[in-house]
């Protein structure tokens, strides 16, 4: 499995923002958001919704998938290095 993936904030802030020059609270303007949500995302307090993904992809050029890809590779990561500690029991087909 490979490193630890940033957080996708992490990806909105320095692809992003910064390339364009704009700040968290002009970004959220622009996205339909407040600026509360989205800094709690470029923080990595919160993760990408489908709909936010929707919305990165209109102002920003890139695909949903891609932005969703993103989140779901970092919180896989995460999920993974507890999956010794998660507990279940295999299912097997009745005969």
């Amino acid at each position: 499995m490979m490193h630890e993936p940033p957080h996708p904030g992490e990806s909105i802030q320095t692809l992003c923002l910064e390339p364009l020059g704009l700040s968290v609270t002009k970004a959220a303007a622009h996205l339909g958001v407040s600026r509360k949500h989205l800094s709690e995302i470029v923080n990595g307090r919160a993760g990408i919704s489908p709909e936010m993904a929707i919305r990165l992809s209109k102002a920003f050029g890139s695909t949903p998938e891609a932005w969703l890809r993103l989140q779901m590779q970092y919180e896989l990561w995460h999920a993974s290095r507890k999956a010794d500690e998660i507990r279940v029991t295999r299912l097997r087909r009745a005969a």
